[in-house]
């Protein structure tokens, strides 16, 4: 059934994206507020699909922390499921993305008429500028801003080096920090092309304040509680909270 269900949910999206990306393009001359909206009822469907065709739904913990302005999350990423419905949980999103994903046929060519922050793999200085420059003009926009600190989508059970670019915008903007953690992966698989039915938990964690701290200081504290809340989720993988 999962075979079924992963093939329906990919022949639906082949057929309903290229044309519906298309239009997207075309609206490369409206404001960007504009041009973030025309994505949404696509994300929509999208997470419908999600959510009764794959049969990947989620569970919600500490909603209580949800912000009410726009922050800066720092999420484990285990696969593309939070790309999706991580725009659910959180209002007016925007994402850092490797710049190379815009090169994609159709779904990149859709983030460059967004557009999202674009980065890349370096931890260069210029690389680091760029994302604070187009980051805090996304805050400064209204937007929540949504970055991957591992870089790479992680194992279940693993977790890949924290890297400290978004901390850094927190610190350089005076932004609140929003930990999040999630066992995607567990139904999603990184390059799985059938995926598992199952409910997701994404735990929301309580806001960071940069006000007097580093750029590592803050991503050390995101970086502890996130694995921490690992543990909790899937004590299995990561082995149990102390």
């Amino acid at each position: 059934m999962a075979v079924v269900r992963s093939l329906l949910f990919l022949l639906i999206l082949l057929v309903v994206t290229p044309p519906y990306t298309l239009g997207v393009i075309l609206c490369r001359p409206l404001p960007h507020h504009m041009r973030r909206q025309t994505v949404v009822p696509w994300v929509n469907f999208t997470i419908w699909l999600i959510k009764h065709v794959l049969g990947i739904p989620y569970r919600l913990t500490g909603a209580e922390n949800l912000p009410s302005r726009p922050v800066v999350v720092l999420c484990k990423h285990q696969s593309a499921w939070e790309t999706f419905m991580l725009q659910e949980v959180f209002k007016d999103t925007v994402f850092v993305w490797r710049k190379e994903i815009k090169y994609l046929p159709f779904f990149g060519w859709a983030l460059a008429s967004i557009p999202m922050i674009e980065t890349d793999r370096s931890a260069s200085k210029s690389a680091l500028k760029r994302l604070v420059e187009q980051g805090r003009d996304r805050l400064a926009n209204g937007y929540t801003v949504i970055i991957f600190p591992e870089g790479t989508r992680s194992q279940p059970g693993s977790k890949n080096r924290y890297k400290g670019g978004g901390a850094l915008l927190a610190v350089e903007t005076g932004t609140p920090v929003i930990p999040v953690a999630l066992n995607s992966g567990e139904f999603w698989g990184r390059n799985a092309l059938f995926k598992k039915c199952g409910t997701v938990t994404v735990s929301i964690g309580p806001a960071i304040d940069p006000a007097g701290l580093t750029a590592s200081e803050v991503l050390a504290r995101a970086e502890s509680w996130i694995e921490a809340e690992m543990a909790r989720i899937s004590p299995q993988l990561y082995g149990a909270s102390p």
